[in-house]
């Protein structure tokens, strides 16, 4: 598996090894000691989720507070995705920015999203299959996100608006200005 860090460094590009043949193919789809190599600490992940979607599902933009911050590994499965990350720790030189990266079943990359990050995916296949591992359990009082739209942050999400289907909560999120949000410089990993 070989790493790339983004335009935002934090969140890393995961690329794996897809060995294939007439018959299939195999991939390891994660190393926990390969990414601790990379990322000089570990991340105990703990849950694995998965979703299935339709053309133009948008969900996001998603993360918890602390103490129940999650970091996210995710990938597709099936299908293909436009995935964003965005920067909501007050005070980092990057605060507000995003990086959208096209996942899918075909180039099997994942995309690690650290904690102090809002997430969030539109499908751009006729439906998709997508999976996520996070390093801490669902935490409903600590739930938050950000509008989608929020003009601050300039998302392109490829697909026309009135394509888009959204949950109720997705339309009632907060601006990027009005959210609870993370403190740059702590380590949300002790």
């Amino acid at each position: 598996m070989t790493f790339t860090r983004t335009s935002i460094s934090d969140v890393i590009i995961c690329q794996p090894k897809v060995h294939g043949d007439e018959r299939g193919y195999f991939v390891e789809t994660f190393r926990a000691d390969r990414l601790e190599e990379f990322l000089g600490f570990s991340v105990p992940f703990c849950q694995d989720n998965e979703s299935k979607s339709s053309y133009g599902v948008l969900r996001g933009l998603h993360y918890q507070l602390p103490p129940f911050a999650q970091t996210k590994l995710v990938r597709v499965i099936e299908g293909e995705v436009l995935d964003v990350a965005v920067d909501i720790r007050k005070g980092s030189p990057t605060f507000g920015q995003h990086v959208a990266v096209k996942l899918s079943g075909e180039n099997k990359r994942q995309l690690f999203i650290p904690r102090g990050f809002a997430h969030g995916f539109v499908v751009l296949s006729k439906t998709c299959t997508f999976a996520y591992k996070v390093d801490d359990y669902y935490s409903p009082e600590y739930d938050r996100g950000i509008a989608f739209n929020d003009p601050v942050l300039n998302i392109d999400w490829i697909v026309d608006s009135e394509n888009l289907q959204l949950s109720s909560k997705d339309t009632k999120q907060p601006l990027l200005s009005d959210a609870d949000l993370f403190e740059y410089g702590i380590n949300l990993y002790e």
